[in-house]
């Protein structure tokens, strides 16, 4: 199975008759998942026009390598460090000679020097061009430099000549693209993790909430997206900058959370309750500020709908995590906690963290984490969260795949 999905690819279009073709090539580069933008040399642009491929990639087309409008929304080396691949489709002739020799006379070129991501050619030109052997000379060097060579095919030409030069079709460079990742373990599947705190309000001035961070959740939208996952993420109010490869749902509320979580859901095959839910909410929220009249108020609360469990609960279920934030007594409570809540929620797996002090949990970068299963329990040492995440989506996509409950 092929798969792009999450990838960046940035689609370099070079002069020549075969440009016509890089409009499918977007196509197919999206249809396994990519995210596409495309930048065009002058000549490409003589071929197809930069508005057909901005309309099928959804992003503006770059042309030009100082462009004041182009340079404060995306400057060309931002760009350059946006590309998980650069991808020339066409390739000419032409711009192969300036990629050899290390030319940065236009944007295109420019990127390709500027970037330390993984760079594919798909060369297009005359027979005759491709024999040469300036051409071979160039094509022998960009291979020594590990740049990837997809084609050329053998055919008829749109000059009337036949011979090797014609470029691959749209579908096999999508997939050669697609050779060059690791297919991620959670590829192919939604994933939806719920984040941060929730505020229930008080008043339009006070609220009630917990020390949630929301780093934890974050950390794991973002392994998630590294392996592959169509990922949601359902966040309480933080201060932190969204995944750039999750979607991301801001509520406020346990309730608007609940909502979120239930819309999600659906059509889900992960769910990961990471958000550090407020238990209780005021029974009645007040229009106007409370004002300080008296020594002593007494404020009602009534539960909040219990988000991971209802999700476990779900006819079509998909694989259910949650998460226990503990003050244990003792080391041994932390599990007997959290095999409790597994059990009482029917949930697949909890992951429970002590969080009674101050180097770990809550707003730290780090955490220390068991694993508890309906079997078994594994003990994961203090690491940071960006590796812990990544650790416990390796796990969990391999419990995913003993339980059959991928796609």
């Amino acid at each position: 199975m092929y798969s792009l999905a999450n990838k960046r690819v940035l689609l370099g279009v070079s002069g020549g008759i075969a440009a016509y073709k890089s409009a499918e090539v977007v196509r197919r580069l999206q249809d396994l998942g990519a995210t596409v933008r495309v930048v065009m040399t002058a000549a490409a642009t003589d071929f197809i026009t930069p508005l057909t491929l901005q309309a099928l990639s959804g992003n503006p087309v770059h042309t030009k390598l100082l462009d004041t409008k182009a340079e404060a929304a995306m400057g060309h080396i931002e760009l350059a460090k946006w590309a998980d691949v650069i991808l020339i489709a066409p390739i000419s002739a032409n711009f192969m000679a300036k990629l050899a020799s290390g030319e940065a006379s236009d944007l295109l070129s420019t990127l390709c020097l500027a970037s330390r991501s993984l760079l594919a050619v798909a060369p297009a030109m005359n027979q005759g061009m491709w024999k040469n052997p300036s051409t071979q000379k160039n094509i022998g060097y960009l291979r020594s430099r590990g740049i990837h060579i997809f084609g050329p095919a053998e055919g008829s030409q749109a000059c009337g000549d036949t011979g090797p030069g014609r470029m691959i079709e749209p579908k096999d460079i999508a997939e050669l693209t697609a050779d060059l990742f690791e297919t991620g373990s959670l590829a192919g599947i939604k994933v939806v993790i719920t984040a941060g705190p929730t505020r229930e309000a008080i008043d339009p001035v006070r609220y009630i909430s917990n020390n949630s961070s929301g780093k934890m959740g974050y950390a794991l939208a973002e392994a998630a997206s590294e392996a592959g996952a169509e990922t949601i993420l359902i966040s309480g109010p933080v201060n932190l900058k969204p995944p750039s490869r999750a979607k991301t749902v801001y509520v406020t509320s346990a309730r608007e959370m609940h909502i979120a979580a239930l819309e999600e859901a659906v059509d889900c095959q992960l769910f990961i309750a990471c958000a550090a839910v407020a238990d209780y909410r005021p029974v009645n929220q007040s229009e106007q500020k409370i004002k300080k009249s008296k020594d002593e108020i007494t404020i009602n609360l009534i539960k909040n709908p219990d988000i991971v469990a209802d999700i476990a609960a779900l006819t079509n279920r998909p694989f259910t995590v949650g998460f226990a934030a503990e003050t244990p007594q003792t080391k041994d409570c932390l599990e007997i906690y959290a095999r409790e809540k597994l059990e009482r929620k029917n949930l697949d797996l909890v992951i429970a963290n002590d969080v009674s002090g101050r180097t770990m949990g809550f707003d730290s970068d780090d955490n220390a984490v068991l694993v508890v299963e309906t079997s078994s329990s594994e003990a994961i040492p203090k690491t940071s969260k960006t590796i812990l995440s990544r650790q416990l989506i390796a796990k969990i996509a391999q419990m995913l795949k003993i339980t059959n409950k991928t796609l």
